[in-house]
């Protein structure tokens, strides 16, 4: 909430963004568990060793970039639905690729540290989902920041020319 707090003004501002947050941190979350659930299940059936790391973990990165153009072609499909202003739209597009990524990303690689430090790597399980809840906010605001800040999305209202 204190990220939310701290962007408050953008955020009334922006207030399509809000109302896509659910869709945006869920996205996150759920991608990030289904990433760490294949790392978990491949350290348990023993496919995943120090000799097949590195084609496991691009073949995940793969993985990424593939869910993330697909959530947010989805993700764009469903801001152009609801007539999300064009700037508002890009940034959920944006935001949702980025956030997926980044989820798959640390959903990947957690339980591998976990492991690395002793700790029993299923609790990463549960831990990706907090962890992108905070993220996907994060992520959310500073995504929408920039692209809502491009020249393109910005209007004049001191009614000059």
């Amino acid at each position: 909430s204190f990220i939310i707090q701290y962007n408050q003004i953008f955020l009334q501002n922006h207030m399509v963004i809000v109302q896509f947050l659910t869709m945006l941190v869920g996205a996150g979350g759920n991608a990030g568990n289904q990433a760490s659930v294949r790392v978990i299940r491949s350290l348990a059936v023993g496919t995943l060793n120090r000799h097949t790391m590195d084609q496991f973990l691009r073949q995940e990165a793969k993985m990424a970039l593939c869910l993330s153009a697909l959530i947010g072609t989805t993700g764009f499909i469903r801001a152009a639905l609801f007539r999300t202003p064009p700037g508002e739209t890009i940034a959920i597009t944006a935001s949702v690729f980025a956030i997926v990524a980044i989820s798959v990303a640390i959903g990947s690689t957690l339980p591998l540290g976990m492991k690395k430090v002793g700790i029993d790597p299923a609790n990463s399980s549960t831990s990706i989902q907090v962890i992108m809840d905070i993220l996907g906010v994060l992520i959310t605001v500073c995504v929408s920041s920039v692209v809502l800040s491009l020249p393109v999305f910005q209007t004049d209202e001191s009614g000059g020319g």
